[in-house]
């Protein structure tokens, strides 16, 4: 999961990192996410395992020496950086859930979009458009079709999804009942 470090974000934003940490728990899933307890991040973390979920938090060192990593977490991995970072998300996700956030948010999303652009991987991916707030980039993804820097079957690359239960009613599709993807 990426999403945001703010602490300055609206309460909305919160609430939907709450209720994506509670279905994450209510669906057996563990939560591998940047491993800070601020933030959307904190708040989905704490869901998680307020619900009884497992989170799996990846944090590079100089975060964690700033104070900022989720010491609760049931897993917490310390990288180098954030290079190394990604790369240690990325092999343990099964799915990427991409909730409202900043540059860093972006950045992972991104990279995580691209790799499946060249069959790095195949695994599902949705933005959480919460007040619309991917509106403006699946436009840019639309733009670059329309222009052809990518290709119209780039659309099924990524689901956008307006809200937590749409999202994962989506990753609920492509799971087998019963079992962790």
């Amino acid at each position: 999961m990426f999403c945001s470090s703010s602490e300055e974000v609206a309460p909305v934003y919160l609430q939907v990192a709450q209720e994506l940490g509670q279905a994450l728990a209510e669906r057996n899933l563990t939560l591998v996410y940047g491993g800070c307890h601020v933030g959307t991040m904190g708040v989905v973390a704490r869901s998680v395992h307020r619900f009884g979920g497992t989170v799996v938090g990846v944090i590079p060192a100089a975060l964690r020496d700033r104070g900022l990593a989720y010491v609760s977490a049931d897993e917490l991995i310390v990288t180098s950086g954030l290079r190394e970072r990604k790369a240690e998300m990325e092999a343990r996700a099964d799915a990427f859930v991409v909730l409202p956030g900043g540059v860093g948010t972006l950045e992972e999303a991104l990279e995580i979009l691209a790799q499946k652009t060249v069959g790095a991987h195949q695994k599902p991916m949705v933005f959480v458009n919460t007040r619309g707030f991917y509106d403006a980039l699946v436009g840019m993804f639309e733009s670059w079709i329309e222009q052809r820097f990518a290709r119209p079957a780039h659309r099924e690359l990524y689901r956008v999804a307006p809200d937590v239960a749409h999202a994962v009613g989506y990753l609920d599709g492509l799971r087998p009942a019963g079992g962790r993807k």
